[in-house]
């Protein structure tokens, strides 16, 4: 699950399909005050969440709320992805690393940020997840900007780093280390939800003169990281 208690009720009722369907969540997101940019709530509108859904979730697609992806893994609510991608301040032509892919909306979110120019590696440790994010991201236009990657996210991915922006869609006991070190040394930028299942805080790591400065920015509920840095 990832979601914020308090943007819980944003939006409940199912509405319609397509991008019309995304046009009411969105313009939702924004009069509760999650969606802050222009950027963003573009990049929420070009990335259909009901293509990124299978079985009867898609019914529920443009509800403000996790949906089981399988695999004991969500996709996360609408206003929970709003708030990382606001905070995440990706822009074109960036280097991404996002880690917990699950079906791979949040990565297409993130790859109309960086576009053009820009990558987004997305690592997913559930290799039917990974398969299935990637037909996912081709359906929906997002294959040249993303490429899935079946691993340990835990630990990043070292080969496409360092990276100017890494964001986590688990929890993990302690800010993974690993990727403290794939970021770029000046202005790179970690979003990590830190602490023990059914609650965490939303950490912010960014990277100045080589050193990491870290801020609380708030409370959120993710599935665990699983992994050498995880649980």
């Amino acid at each position: 699950m990832a979601w914020r208690g308090k943007c819980a009720a944003v939006f409940r009722r199912r509405s319609g399909n397509g991008t019309a369907g995304m046009a009411r969540l969105v313009d939702a997101l924004r009069r509760e005050g999650v969606v802050k940019t222009e950027a963003v709530a573009r990049a929420m509108l070009a990335a259909d969440r009901k293509l990124f859904l299978e079985g009867p979730e898609p019914d529920n697609a443009y509800e403000d709320t996790p949906l089981g992806i399988g695999y004991e893994q969500t996709i996360s609510a609408p206003h929970m992805v709003a708030i990382m991608v606001e905070a995440l301040r990706a822009g074109p032509g960036m280097n991404v690393l996002e880690v917990g892919g699950g079906s791979g909306w949040h990565a297409a979110v993130i790859a109309s940020m960086v576009r053009p120019g820009g990558r987004v590696i997305s690592v997913e440790r559930v290799p039917e997840l990974g398969a299935r994010a990637k037909d996912n991201l081709k359906r929906a236009g997002f294959s040249d900007t993303v490429e899935v990657v079946v691993a340990d996210g835990s630990v990043g991915y070292p080969l496409h780093a360092p990276y100017d922006r890494i964001s986590v869609a688990a929890a993990a006991p302690r800010v993974p280390e690993s990727l403290v070190r794939q970021l770029k040394p000046e202005g790179g930028r970690l979003l990590v939800p830190v602490g023990p299942s059914g609650y965490q805080d939303l950490i912010e790591v960014v990277m100045q003169g080589g050193r990491p400065h870290r801020d609380n920015l708030g409370g959120c509920v993710f599935v665990p990281l699983l992994g050498a840095e995880g649980y």
